[in-house]
């Protein structure tokens, strides 16, 4: 026989604190956006531009694998085991393009 089983959704109500936490993530990211916006609309193009657009980039990647991806919550030994590996990829890549551009120039 078949019997009929009620379900019910309790609805809870809206954790304030999350929700300000997420508008504090959004501000931040916001602010270093517009720090962004600021240096490539007032500063001419060149290294220190391009250092700023990289430095400023990589805060917003550290803070946005902190939060959402909830890594500062973790281990410090998995950070680590993520962050070492990264600077030798970003390593490799500088030593590849530093190494690419010697090359084109002893080429032509």
């Amino acid at each position: 026989m078949h019997s009929e089983e009620s379900t019910s959704v309790q609805v809870q109500p809206a954790d304030k604190s999350k929700i300000k936490k997420i508008w504090v993530t959004a501000g931040i990211l916001a602010a270093v956006t517009a720090v962004e916006f600021l240096f490539a609309f007032t500063m001419d193009a060149g290294v220190l531009r391009t250092s700023i657009f990289i430095g400023l980039t990589i805060v917003k990647a550290v803070y946005i694998v902190g939060e959402f991806m909830h890594l500062k919550y973790e281990a410090k030994v998995l950070i680590w085991s993520i962050l070492i590996p990264m600077i030798f990829v970003v390593w490799m890549l500088v030593a590849f393009v530093y190494e690419g551009g010697a090359l084109y120039d002893a080429r032509y």
